[in-house]
């Protein structure tokens, strides 16, 4: 019986980025965890702006509007920005609302390994794993730092998983230069 209680739960991953600009990388990985994880939803949530960097290139207004002209025809993307609501940018006080919104429901934060060598800089970052499985998709040129990460340390086996899948050599930085 509690077997069959936690396949019906609903499972919603969670991509929190300033996608700027979202791109095919992002719909990949997205693609990715809704495979492996059988995901119901994925939740693009749009930043302001990222606390780790100075600025962004593109407006909140044309990020959004970007982001769900490219995932018209992934429906089970959804494209949020709860910054308002929520009164932060931090990545901790947006898994807690999505956990109070949603409490029934599984959650899967989605990252890239990039963000994983960070991670431990993060605002109650240990609460982050605490509340939801973090999954971290492999990317070139950072797969062996994040596998060294104090993040990865202390959390590989223990709410977090390393993804190693086919990767789309591109990225939002380098999109910016173009």
């Amino acid at each position: 019986m509690e077997k069959a209680k936690s396949e019906n739960k609903k499972k919603i991953g969670i991509l929190g980025r300033t996608f700027d600009p979202a791109h095919k990388g992002h719909i990949a990985i997205s693609k990715e965890a809704k495979k492996k994880y059988k995901l119901n939803q994925i939740i693009w949530v749009i930043t302001k702006k990222n606390p780790f960097k100075s600025k962004t290139s593109l407006s909140l207004k044309n990020r959004i509007k970007f982001a769900k002209k490219i995932n018209s025809k992934n429906p089970y993307i959804k494209i949020k920005f709860y910054e308002d609501k929520i009164r932060s940018n931090r990545t901790v006080n947006l898994i807690r609302f999505l956990k109070k919104k949603n409490k029934i429901a599984d959650l899967y934060f989605i990252m890239g390994a990039d963000n994983l060598i960070n991670f431990h800089k993060w605002k109650n970052y240990k609460i982050i794993s605490s509340i939801c499985k973090i999954l971290v998709f492999d990317r070139d040129r950072y797969k062996a730092k994040s596998l060294k990460s104090l993040g990865f340390k202390r959390y590989n086996k223990k709410g977090l998983e390393f993804i190693k899948f086919k990767k789309v050599n591109i990225s939002s930085s380098q999109l910016r230069k173009i």
